[in-house]
């Protein structure tokens, strides 16, 4: 029996041009979303900060959420299968090093990651953003202007701020480190309550 959520995956995967297609393909595209292997795999991790919603593909780690802040487990899966793949599946092994380097940064004994990382969710200017803000040491601070400039934007500022915000891999690209002039906060995609938690954490006076 073929029904109405087949006929959208097949249309999803270009098998059939309208919603009238032939049944044969439609039934081919289920076996296929039956059948084909994961693009990426995502794991739960409860740290001091709040549970985790850890997600990798073969390239690396591409989306560290916030489960409450982002509308919890369903609706982190969900855009991620709407903008990475839709064949996600829960295997904790598979992020065992993510979590290993995770609870070692919590544990203080972590100043930096060693984890691949998949770009897919980013644009090119926001990448540039992130990589810069990557190389901010432990228990240093940043400013959203001088990360700007180091992504090539000088005046950038704002728009830098906008790439931060939207960080699909907080805490391992450490926005928490970037300040608005003056050491103020600034934004944080988590909360400005996990970004204090986060700079204390690294010995960071506000």
């Amino acid at each position: 029996m073929i029904d109405d959520d087949d006929r959208t995956l097949a249309r999803a995967l270009g098998l059939v041009a309208d919603r009238d297609g032939a049944d044969a393909a439609v039934a081919a595209a289920a076996r296929f979303a039956a059948t084909a292997p994961a693009d990426a795999w995502y794991a739960v991790e409860q740290t001091p900060v709040g549970t985790l919603v850890a997600v990798a593909t073969p390239r690396g780690l591409a989306r560290l959420a916030y489960e409450d802040f982002d509308g919890g487990l369903d609706a982190v899966l969900d855009d991620v299968a709407a903008r990475l793949s839709p064949r996600v599946v829960e295997a904790p092994a598979r992020l065992d090093e993510v979590r290993r380097e995770l609870d070692e940064y919590f544990a203080g004994q972590r100043r930096s990651f060693d984890l691949p990382l998949d770009w897919s969710l980013t644009t090119s200017f926001a990448r540039r953003v992130l990589q810069a803000t990557a190389a901010i040491p432990f228990g240093r601070t940043s400013t959203y202007a001088a990360v700007a400039a180091a992504a090539g934007s000088p005046r950038g500022s704002r728009a830098a701020g906008n790439a931060l915000g939207a960080n699909p891999v907080p805490v391992v690209v450490p926005c928490h480190r970037v300040l608005r002039a003056g050491g103020l906060l600034g934004g944080y995609t988590g909360g400005l309550h996990r970004k204090r938690v986060l700079l204390r954490l690294e010995g960071v006076v506000l």
